[in-house]
């Protein structure tokens, strides 16, 4: 199969025609004269400014996302499934109201600083806009005090070639996420890229068990009632894309994605030891063609299709345990961004594992980020890859 890039695309399919002077006229049996139409408004689609099929191919322009305004989210069933147990009177008490803005001040200070660094490194970078997500909403099956925030675009947007596609995440709290993209989005449409919103869930109580048990195996806080995603728990190898189910994917929505995405991908389901699981990218992090980053902690087994690669174990973080990590396990260490098949951006404190990819050959960027963790992400979720020069390829062939 050739490789595919998206230098090319097909022509829209929109066509106007210039008549002549003469108006369409008709024979009295009804049968039609046709005057002579050129079309002259075959409009051929540019080339997509959104192209990306891998998780390492050289990174030209990203989406770095704002913490302006974000907001707790109400504790339920779903939260208490993923997030740390210690931090549960801090949900409860919070729920619906601004993070404090000690920790979004930092955090965004250390988010702008990111943006910078990698402006010099030669990429565009994009931002969404600012929102009030403290605005309460509600609809027929729902409401909410206060949306969340827009910092975490990977865990919205999926790129697959030249489409980008809205996930239907499964947090009430982020059902208006969109708002923040929506202008970029409509830029990049205009420009070239396929727009594609996943089904809009309904997220009424079916969606979700009321009596969830972490003690079960197996078992997610999310029922197979409608599809449901977030784009974080997906991570394309080209042609493959891996992904797990989790609190906010379900088998439905993996399925949705899979035929929309047709038989030109593979999608394969992975299961990891993690009862809290909730986005891969801090479980199996592809750095290279033919390398990857895999924790230990969660790692079950791996397809045979992985036997050639070469399999990193990371050393374990090194993040205190009095530093709040309000969404997250101290894994959040090797959410880690590859810029190529060398550069990898890597938290500034986490030293081990800086040396550790260093010894592997690779060039780690060390970058301040510990405060933008306690909002629930490192340089991965923070961004979702726009463009990376780079062809579909089958990477396992």
């Amino acid at each position: 199969m050739p490789m595919l890039s998206c230098e090319t695309n097909p022509p829209f399919m929109n066509t106007a025609a210039t008549r002549s002077a003469q108006p369409v006229s008709y024979r009295s049996d009804s049968r039609l004269l046709f005057d002579d139409i050129s079309v002259t408004d075959v409009r051929v689609r540019p080339a997509s400014r959104v192209c990306s099929y891998s998780e390492w191919d050289p990174l030209e322009e990203v989406i770095v996302g704002r913490v302006d305004g974000a907001c707790v989210p109400v504790w339920d069933s779903v939260l208490a499934a993923t997030m740390p147990a210690q931090h549960m009177p801090f949900f409860t008490a919070e729920g619906g109201r601004r993070f404090p803005e000690s920790i979004l001040t930092r955090a965004a200070r250390e988010l702008d600083n990111f943006a910078a660094v990698l402006e010099s490194e030669g990429i565009t970078v994009r931002r969404p806009d600012s929102v009030d997500w403290s605005t309460a909403f509600q609809t027929p099956h729902f409401n909410q005090p206060a949306g969340l925030y827009a910092a975490m675009p990977r865990d919205f947007l999926l790129v697959v070639g030249d489409e980008i596609i809205e996930s239907p995440m499964a947090w009430r709290s982020r059902y208006f996420e969109f708002r923040a993209y929506r202008k970029l989005l409509k830029e990049y449409f205009a420009t070239g890229a396929r727009w594609t919103a996943a089904p809009k869930p309904e997220l009424s109580d079916e969606l979700y068990h009321p009596a969830y048990d972490s003690r079960a195996a197996n078992h997610s806080a999310i029922t197979e009632f409608e599809p449901v995603f977030d784009a974080a728990d997906f991570v394309r190898f080209g042609r493959d894309i891996f992904c797990q189910k989790s609190h906010v994917t379900n088998q439905f929505g993996i399925d949705w994605l899979r035929h929309h995405l047709g038989e030109e991908y593979r999608i394969h389901v992975l299961n990891f030891n993690d009862p809290k699981a909730m986005h891969i990218d801090a479980t199996l992090v592809p750095l290279a063609r033919g390398r990857l980053l895999l924790n230990a902690e969660r790692a079950v087994a791996l397809p045979q299709m992985f036997k050639n690669w070469e399999i990193l174990f990371p050393p374990p973080p090194v993040i205190p345990d009095d530093h709040p990590l309000y969404f997250t396990s101290k894994w959040v260490s090797i959410n880690v961004l590859s810029l190529n098949e060398e550069q990898v951006v890597v938290e500034e404190q986490e030293r081990p594992l800086i040396e550790f990819l260093k010894n592997h050959g690779f060039k780690p960027i060390p970058l301040p980020f510990r405060n933008f963790m306690s909002l629930g992400g490192a340089f991965h979720c923070a961004t979702v890859d726009v463009r990376r020069r780079g062809t579909l390829q089958d990477v396992f062939c």
